[in-house]
């Protein structure tokens, strides 16, 4: 679809119901609300699916748009879910449209308005209201600007282009609260967060020759931290500040056995095609996949799929 295509579905339509991802991030919760409450001043009835995962800091921001207990959607809409395995907890069913901008998309929905040149899903929905809506509140300006900063590291990563820089001037002007937003989810971090981040840095390991850059966080290191859920976004940034490396990889141990695995790398590696070997996904400079394996024994897998394609460039 193209976005045009689906302004025009979703006039035609109501009674939506919006997914987030598992373990949501700022691009999800900001793009779905948003989206969400373009639909309602558009005369729709539109609430978010209630993701337990979302966390204390995100929380305040969604509260007007939560599903009601009992709720039955005409039509289920997902917002920046590359596959079924991202649904949030406690959602099954079909997806009627997905908005996304994932290359590693699975087209598991009904139709489909995917960018994957986007740096974020905010950009995408900027577009959807203002053709739905003319344009955003201050209100949708600022979710959207948590969207599209959150997912570009405060653009400051790689997939930074024109076009996101001319969808937060539109967000500026619409009364985006920059400088709040911009201190509360990159200048404010409890001393628990501080403590957990000493421990990544001390505890970087590098190989072949520096290249790689790999972080372990285990359930100790948590523990002995005082880190909550709140305290643990974008801990994949960290490895990277490294100089010298091509691809950093950040591996969180799950209580359940399995490892939260997040790849970021500049050009020479495509790390979406590694996280596809372990059924993940995302984009060629920044992916992630879940291993049923100890942090330990899912690097030792990792390694010799991230070497080979670094010699192979």
């Amino acid at each position: 679809m193209t976005r045009s295509e689906a302004a025009g579905w979703l006039r035609e339509h109501d009674g939506y119901l919006l997914l987030t991802h598992t373990r949501p991030d700022g691009d999800t919760l900001g793009s779905a609300a948003a989206l969400c409450s373009a639909l309602r001043r558009a005369g729709k009835t539109a609430w978010l699916f209630p993701n337990p995962e979302v966390t204390e800091k995100f929380a305040p921001f969604l509260a007007p748009f939560w599903a009601e207990k009992g709720f039955v959607p005409n039509y289920v809409i997902s917002v920046d879910i590359a596959s079924p395995g991202l649904f949030p907890v406690g959602f099954e069913g079909k997806v009627d449209l997905a908005v996304d901008h994932h290359p590693s998309n699975t087209g598991f929905a009904s139709c489909t308005l995917l960018d994957d040149k986007a740096a974020a899903c905010g950009q995408i929905v900027l577009e959807l209201v203002e053709l739905l809506a003319g344009g955003p509140t201050k209100e949708e300006a600022d979710l959207l600007y948590i969207a599209v900063s959150t997912d570009t590291g405060c653009f400051q990563y790689a997939n930074v282009t024109e076009e996101t820089f001319l969808a937060a001037a539109k967000l500026a002007h619409a009364g985006a609260d920059t400088a709040g937003l911009s201190r509360l989810f990159f200048r404010t971090f409890s001393r628990a967060r501080l403590a957990l981040e000493g421990a990544v840095y001390s505890g970087l390991r590098t190989f072949h020759n520096g290249e790689i850059v790999a972080n372990l966080v285990t359930l100790d290191m948590v523990k002995k931290a005082g880190v909550t859920e709140n305290d643990m976004d974008d801990l994949a940034a960290l490895a990277g500040k490294l100089e010298g490396h091509q691809v950093s990889v950040t591996i969180r141990e799950n209580p359940n056995g399995t490892s939260r695995v997040s790849l970021r790398s500049g050009r020479r590696v495509n790390v979406s095609q590694i996280a596809q070997h372990f059924s993940g996904g995302g984009h060629a400079m920044a992916a992630g996949c879940t291993v049923k394996a100890t942090p330990e024994e899912a690097l030792a897998a990792l390694l010799p799929l991230i070497e080979r394609e670094l010699e192979k460039n």
